[in-house]
């Protein structure tokens, strides 16, 4: 909560800063936010290599029916909520939006006192075909001391978000709203902010609605019973913003919802690695408000923007357990896969960041029907 504490204030600094201080004043934190932006580029290729192969290579062994179920039932939903929340946006938005223009160019006046790059390692896709090929190849032939160099590195990447990147983003989005203020544009941006925030947790909701009647029907239970179980576990990551700190509730709740006992230990801590559809509903909706706010970017169809969402699934693998992970593993394919520019990222990491504890409250109390559904499936193979 003291992030978007501090992402609020960010916002309210730059505005300041780009109505009242002179333009070398405004330069100035433009070029910080240069250097934050560059070194968000160079990470992001590492953030999927590490952790996707660390994930990979983790995942649990001896419980393949488990595990399969488990993975299935996960990308299923992710993919299911991503398409919902598309389809949502799509028919809303335009009617909420109001006509505002959102502006994604920044006034091009306004320049950095130092001009420094710092190219990635590698692409994005090659670091997500490098961490599948290494990841499974450490999984299936043992490479222990190849596993611990990718948990190691997985460790450094994690360190350099958690200490460095994520509390410098505060100052990343006063840069960007100060050249909005300079270019004249933030009022229209403040405008869409609570209309996309407001449409992704209705959105949270609904699909959360929408998977408690239907497991409820379908497995002859209470709905209602079943989510006043969750409910813990949903406003313990309202405040911890971490599906992983969230894991000892999650247990207690899923095992309220009478999941089997070694089906909860092995499905709700898997769950809250590979299961993210509140996330991937969240940057999905951003991402939809941005590109139809902007005019220098076209607005995909359905069978554009699934490419998207199904690669968004597999990415989210590499979320790490930080606040702001999620989008930080995204950035990536929103900049090679859908053409977003630096000004579009800002705003998709602001608006994932004030939402960033109710996303992560609908991944949770999502697991708790994949647990629901993978202890069902378990009862009939044992019989």
């Amino acid at each position: 909560m003291k992030l978007i504490l501090k992402l609020i204030a960010g916002i309210v600094a730059g505005i300041l800063v780009g109505l009242y201080v002179p333009i070398t004043g405004v330069e100035l934190l433009f070029t910080v936010k240069e250097l934050i932006g560059q070194i968000i580029s160079f990470t992001i290729p590492l953030i999927i290599l590490f952790f996707i192969a660390s994930g990979i290579a983790g995942l649990p062994k001896g419980s393949g029916h488990l595990l399969g179920k488990t993975v299935g039932f996960a990308y299923s939903s992710t993919i299911i909520a991503g398409t919902l929340a598309f389809l949502l946006v799509s028919a809303v938005i335009p009617f909420l939006s109001g006509g505002i223009t959102f502006e994604s160019e920044i006034a091009t006046e306004i320049g950095s006192f130092i001009d420094l790059e710092i190219p990635p390692l590698m692409g994005v896709m090659t670091a997500l075909v490098t961490a599948f090929v290494f990841g499974i190849g450490m999984s299936q032939l043992e490479l222990d001391t190849l596993k611990k160099v990718s948990d190691q590195g997985r460790d450094v990447i994690d360190g350099l978000l958690s200490k460095v990147i994520i509390p410098a983003l505060p100052f990343y989005i006063a840069g960007v709203f100060a050249e909005m203020t300079v270019a004249g544009t933030v009022v229209d941006t403040l405008q869409t902010f609570g209309v996309v925030l407001i449409a992704a947790l209705v959105m949270h909701w609904l699909w959360l609605s929408v998977l408690y009647i239907a497991t409820g029907i379908l497995l002859k239970r209470n709905p209602i019973e079943l989510v006043k179980n969750m409910l813990p576990a949903y406003f313990t990551a309202l405040g911890t913003m971490s599906s992983a700190a969230t894991i000892p509730v999650s247990l207690q709740s899923s095992k309220a919802n009478n999941v089997k006992e070694d089906v909860a230990n092995f499905t709700v801590p898997l769950c809250a690695t590979i299961h993210l559809s509140g996330s991937t509903i969240t940057i999905v909706t951003c991402a939809m408000a941005v590109m139809f706010l902007s005019p220098n970017m076209a607005v995909p169809s359905l069978m554009e923007m699934m490419p998207f969402i199904m690669m968004l699934g597999v990415v989210m693998i590499a979320a790490p357990g930080a606040p702001g992970g999620a989008v930080m593993s995204a950035l990536g394919l929103l900049t090679s896969m859908l053409g977003f520019n630096e000004g579009a990222v800002a705003l998709m990491i602001a608006l994932y960041l004030a939402q960033d504890s109710f996303g992560t409250a609908c991944n949770v109390t999502g697991d708790g029907i994949i647990a629901l559904w993978v202890d069902r499936f378990s009862d009939k193979k044992s019989s």
